[in-house]
């Protein structure tokens, strides 16, 4: 039996004090403002492959929903899976643009404590 080899993972690259900072990412709320256009909240996110996969599953979604239903439904209830899933882009496009905020902020303040105990 053949024996499976793990590669070994990369050591993080050294940041120097010198070194430029990096550029922060868009504020949550921000994204969350840009959310309303379906998958632009993705986009701001850096992640264009999940803009589309929400982008397509809630036309997808929609279309089905409003052949299944009958023509005396609202329109809310003709199109209920296209809106239930660009309600869910913008949350993931806030939770996700919220997670890559607070973990930056956390590195920066990190890096700063390194420094001062440096100094």
């Amino acid at each position: 039996m053949a024996k499976r080899r793990h590669a070994k993972p990369k050591p993080a690259p050294a940041t120097s004090p010198a070194a430029p900072a990096s550029k922060p990412p868009f504020h949550p709320y921000l994204v969350l403002a840009m959310s309303v256009f379906p998958g632009i909240g993705q986009i701001f996110n850096g992640d264009s492959k999940r803009a589309f996969m929400f982008a397509f599953s809630m036309l997808s979604l929609g279309w089905i929903t409003y052949h299944l239903t009958t023509p005396e439904n609202s329109f809310l209830g003709r199109y209920a899976g296209g809106i239930f899933v660009y309600a869910m882009s913008i949350l993931d496009a806030y939770r996700q643009a919220r997670l890559r905020w607070e973990l930056w902020h956390r590195r920066r303040r990190q890096e700063q404590a390194a420094r001062d105990a440096q100094a």
